[in-house]
């Protein structure tokens, strides 16, 4: 599936920033930068969320860099469970130093 134009992020923030000020419509913008009402409400709520920082990539400590990590420490923790249980597993099955069992 093709992603039709790529526009600049200068074009985004002029198309957003004129329907943000009321110097245009929406309707109005759409017509005169060719650009699909969905585009627009698409670039509208980015612009809404980021601010001057939309349409520039999402800072790489974010959600899916946590993600990343707790993936991370969940395979340590089965890793360590896994030693774990073969450490007592195997202390179960030794004879005792101390004499007392």
């Amino acid at each position: 599936m093709g992603r039709g134009r790529v526009h600049s992020r200068e074009f985004k923030l002029t198309v957003v920033r004129a329907v943000a000020s009321g110097a245009k419509r929406p309707a109005q913008a759409c017509r005169e930068y060719a650009i699909a009402n969905s585009v627009l409400d698409r670039w509208r709520k980015e612009y809404a969320e980021r601010g001057e920082a939309a349409f520039t990539p999402r800072d790489a400590s974010g959600e899916a860099a946590l993600e990343s990590r707790i993936a991370d420490l969940e395979r340590l923790c089965g890793q360590l469970a896994l030693e774990n249980a073969a450490l007592k597993k195997g202390l179960a099955n030794s004879p005792s130093r101390s004499g007392t069992r």
